[in-house]
């Protein structure tokens, strides 16, 4: 047991805890109404004032503790309410621990440092200036969760998991050759126009087979989204690495057998991102009702959205507050070279999520749904007209039969006839790191 008043030459607020019980690196709270955090061998500290809903911080911490740290003071409030979990229902005085369980069963992406170098000669960390694209991450992996695993699956550091976990959670990795990685997405961004790239990688998972539908104009096309989701597959016989893509020899030669077929598909696993702006400086009020109603479907897939120079992760909310996963943490990159299972531990949210009030909310969003089936897309329809469409609530997109006559034809992406790892789109590595000065949603 250590004794540590705090004083305003230390970085506090003048105030004084009493006690901090050190336990094997690990500190406990002992005063009600402050946060203390201590790392042992550099005594750095992190200091917090405030109510249950807000922390003010006045000095950083080593983010590899942050993750292990019961924040009593972000702990849910005692409201009859229930909470929405996508498209998920939990009575908070009855089912907190399966509430609990569900939020850290989402894969969560942060900031990480000392990865691989991007495009080779770019920065080992995306601090400051990736969030966006790690919330990118985070939607696109509860996808695939949802296409391989299923909803109610969920995440035990106790128990083994399912190789198709694991091979998920290596299409995220911090290095060049993960299809969603980081480096992917930043190079990708740059050779499309901001983020709207990184949904375009896509095209190069053969492996999840996924159908990525960006909505423009804030209309929802059936026609459209049929049409992407029955297009014909290609059926590789090629040695597939983890994200379904063909072996690399160390020449650079593709090892795949390169024999490809045209196959049709049932379904395609549709991910459908809605872009929306929900007002002009704030979130207009007469939204809310069927903002929240998104989060209900069985579909739901999450939100990307937050603040100005601040995108966070939405998968839920209880009364007037969203519930989210927040991606600026920087944590150290995970070692994969060593060819070992991963250390899933930081990639799971182990303590209570955060949570802001839905008016606080930039208008600026991007509604996320996970369609697996033909069949679970016309309910995705049938749930839209009765709750979003047919209640007299102000409408936040429309859902069209048939592609406008208007608009252009709709071509359905699809893969090019090459391999590339994202590298080639890169002009300039200086280009993708500029700080986050706004942040918004973009149609593709």
């Amino acid at each position: 047991m250590y004794l540590y008043p705090m004083t305003a030459e230390d970085g506090g607020s003048g105030l004084c805890i009493s006690y901090l019980k050190i336990q094997t690196n690990r500190v406990r709270l002992i005063h009600e109404s402050l946060l203390f955090v201590v790392q042992l061998s550099e005594v750095i500290l992190y200091v917090g004032t405030g109510t249950n809903k807000e922390i003010t911080v006045v000095k950083p911490f080593l983010a590899k503790y942050e993750n292990q740290i019961n924040v009593f003071l972000e702990d849910f409030p005692d409201v009859d309410e229930p909470v929405w979990i996508l498209g998920a229902c939990y009575n908070l005085k009855t089912e907190k621990s399966e509430l609990l369980s569900d939020v850290r069963s989402r894969l969560w992406f942060t900031y990480r440092k000392k990865f691989s170098p991007i495009g080779g000669t770019g920065p080992s960390s995306d601090a400051g200036w990736g969030c966006m694209l790690r919330c990118g991450q985070m939607i696109l992996a509860q996808a695939l969760v949802c296409r391989h695993l299923g909803r109610d699956w969920r995440w035990d550091s106790e128990k083994r998991q399912p190789k198709e976990y694991h091979r998920i959670l290596h299409c995220f990795l911090d290095k060049k050759d993960s299809c969603y990685s980081i480096h992917q997405m930043a190079q990708m961004g740059v050779g499309e126009g901001k983020s709207v790239g990184e949904w375009k990688l896509a095209l190069f998972d053969d492996w999840n087979t996924l159908a990525v539908y960006v909505a423009m104009d804030n209309t929802v096309v059936i026609e459209d989204i049929k049409k992407q989701c029955k297009q014909p597959g290609r059926e590789s016989r090629s040695r597939a690495g983890p994200c379904g893509r063909g072996e690399v020899s160390a020449s650079g030669q593709s090892c795949s057998l390169n024999f490809q077929s045209q196959r049709p598909l049932d379904w395609r696993p549709l991910l459908l991102v809605i872009p929306l702006r929900m007002g002009i400086n704030s979130i207009n009020p007469v939204y809310i009702q069927a903002f929240k109603e998104c989060f209900k479907m069985p579909q739901s897939c999450g939100v990307l959205g937050g603040k100005p120079n601040l995108a966070y992760y939405f998968i839920g909310f209880i009364d007037d507050e969203l519930i989210y996963l927040d991606p600026h943490t920087t944590q150290q990159a995970v070692d994969t070279e060593s060819g070992g299972a991963v250390d899933d531990q930081s990639y799971h949210c182990q303590r209570t999520p955060h949570r802001m009030k839905i008016t606080s909310l930039d208008p600026s969003v991007a509604l996320g749904f996970f369609c697996k089936s033909e069949k679970d897309f016309d309910s995705w329809c049938n749930l839209v007209q009765q709750e979003l469409l047919k209640k007299g609530n102000l409408r936040m997109f429309e859902l069209v039969e048939k592609h406008p006559s208007h608009w252009p034809p709709f071509i359905p992406p699809t893969k090019p006839e090459v391999q590339t790892t994202g590298a080639e789109f890169i002009e300039s590595p200086d280009k993708l790191f500029e700080s986050e000065e706004e942040f918004e949603i973009l149609n593709v």
